[in-house]
This record gives C-alpha cells, structure tokens and sequence, in this order.
C-alpha cells in the first residue's frame, strides 16, 4: 500500500508582523531622536547691529526654602532686598516674568508678601512652580 505523495508546502515569509515591527522600530527612533535634540534652533553666526534687543528674556526665579530663606536666581537675599532686585530685572527686561519655588512646607503668608512684591513692581506674569502629582 501506498501513501500518497503530499504536495511541499512553499515557504512563506510573513509581511504584517514585520511591518509592525518597523513601525515600532520607526516610531522609537523618531522620539529618541527628539528627545536628544535642544528646541534652540540650529546654531549659526548672526550679524550685529546696533538696534537689535534681546527678544527672548529668561523668567527670574524666586525660591523659598522650608527654612525661610529667599534665593533671587541661586542668590541670597532678604525680603526687604527684594524690591531692589525686582527694579533692576524691570530695567533689564521690557516684559520680565517670575517664577516662584516654593517649598511646600513653608508658611503661606511668606509666599504671599512675596507675591505682593513682585506684583506692586509692576510684574504682571507671575506663575508658581509645582511638581506634576498623581491623578485620582
């Protein structure tokens, strides 16, 4: 008795899985890449000229430490130095912006008077810096 003789399965290379890894593959490199890069612009050398101002300002940066202590920009300051500083950035900078650090612990009262501060100077951005939390 005889069996028959089954046909040979050709070999067959599967497409759709290997696109999905492609894909996968494209998409990885794409935010890889993106993430390495600064957002700053390619760098050249630009002309000068006498007229130019500086467009892009960099937002000052007040913290207050659990302890109570006030940092202008990495500086040490009191409070009543504050107002000093704030006239000299105004002068500095056509529309400056502040940004508060304030620790978490600390008494709200002393976050407010430094609000006031930069507000009676005449600073209307103003944001206060927290950390991203977990949502319910």
């Amino acid at each position: 008795m005889r069996l028959p003789a089954s046909a040979k399965k050709k070999a067959r290379i599967e497409i759709i899985p290997m696109i999905d890894t492609m894909f996968f593959l494209l998409v990885f490199f794409m935010i890889a890449t993106l993430s390495m890069t600064t957002q700053q612009g390619m760098p050249v050398n630009l002309p000068e000229a006498s007229s130019t101002t500086d467009s892009v300002t960099e937002p000052l940066t007040l913290t207050i430490t659990e302890q109570g202590d006030l940092f202008f920009n990495k500086e040490a300051i009191r409070l009543d130095q504050l107002n000093a500083k704030l006239q000299v950035m105004i002068q500095e900078s056509s529309k400056p912006s502040v940004v508060i650090n304030a620790d978490e612990r600390i008494e709200h009262g002393l976050v407010i008077k430094v609000m006031d501060l930069v507000r009676q100077n005449g600073i209307q951005n103003m944001a206060i810096a927290t950390k991203p939390g977990i949502r319910p």
